[in-house]
């Protein structure tokens, strides 16, 4: 996954950025920018401003957002940059937002930082109460967040949420705690960035019980615990675990996966079912990844680990999730 470049698409929808303010963009050129905007529903509308010393604060250009597109035919939001991101969290962005909910009476998709690595490095991204939006907005169908900084997501009830997605570096146990406590019975795909320690991803597998239960998620039929330092660990649990039944994708990719991970998969129960097994960045041996490959000879198995990185140092060798800081 790369953080190093924003979201072409959220809600179905390509995204679109909404013009910006800034002293590198003439007035002729913001004039025309404004001229061609597409229509309120086709796109997916990122509002953003600069993360360092902004022409205006993201509320007031959300404010001309207002005042130039159709906020009800509006379907998916998408929420850039803000300023100072690294040091403040979005509460004022999420305040303006639910201020003018009802005129967002199309919305159905939302994104909540949707900031790259050149602007604000993932695990340096505030965060705030992303719950306040789901509980502002019950017509959501998918909501995702990036950033585990201070990330506050209180377990809500939500009965047309479809997809989630919180991308991290290091995802707080808290956080974790609050999304397995979610009643969501219309979901089918969650996917969590677990990260790593050293950027506050302490959760572990209690805290994950309740997902890997699966009773308060009927209809998922996609989960993704990604990007872990334990994630072998994570594949021990998921051997036994009851929601994986369910699943047409089981995504276990970005972390630091390793034989001993695969041979507990092999170990627990039938994975045959699967249309997908998503590997991806691991640290897994030939052989091993043989063995799993020929037992799932008709799942779709992804063990491409390219952009896996470990270096050794005397009797230690160490390995990475793919995205950390």
């Amino acid at each position: 996954m790369n953080t190093g470049i924003h979201l072409d698409a959220w809600g179905g929808l390509p995204t679109h950025p909404f013009p910006v303010l800034d002293e590198e963009t003439d007035e002729a050129d913001r004039a025309a920018a404004m001229r061609e905007l597409p229509a309120a529903d086709e796109v997916a509308w990122r509002i953003t401003v600069s993360c360092d010393e902004p022409e205006e604060t993201w509320t007031e250009a959300f404010d001309r957002f207002l005042e130039t597109v159709d906020p009800g035919r509006v379907r998916a939001l998408v929420i850039g940059c803000w300023p100072e991101a690294y040091d403040s969290g979005p509460d004022e962005i999420f305040a303006a937002i639910v201020a003018a909910k009802a005129r967002f009476t199309s919305l159905r998709a939302v994104f909540v930082g949707d900031i790259h690595s050149e602007e604000c490095e993932i695990s340096w991204i505030n965060q705030g109460r992303v719950s306040t939006l789901l509980e502002a907005f019950p017509a959501l169908e998918e909501f995702g967040v990036r950033g585990g900084q201070n990330l506050d997501f209180s377990a809500v009830r939500h009965e047309n949420l479809r997809r989630l997605v919180v991308q991290a570096g290091g995802l707080p146990a808290e956080a974790v705690r609050g999304v397995a406590g979610c009643e969501l019975p219309a979901l089918v795909d969650l996917e969590l960035w677990l990260g790593t320690s050293d950027y506050g991803g302490d959760s572990d597998l209690d805290d994950l019980a309740p997902i890997l239960a699966g009773d308060r998620l009927p209809r998922l039929t996609r989960l993704a615990l990604r990007n872990s330092e334990i994630q072998d660990a994570i594949c021990t649990a998921v051997a036994s675990a009851p929601v994986v039944a369910r699943l047409d994708e089981l995504d276990l990719s970005m972390g630091v996966l390793t034989d001993d991970g695969i041979v507990a998969l092999l170990g627990g129960q039938p994975l045959d079912h699967l249309k997908s097994l998503d590997l991806r960045h691991n640290y897994v041996s030939a052989e091993i990844g043989a063995r799993l490959t020929a037992t799932l000879a008709g799942v779709s198995v992804d063990l491409d680990a390219a952009d896996a990185y470990s270096y050794e140092d005397g009797d230690n060798v160490w390995r990475y999730v793919s995205v950390a800081e």
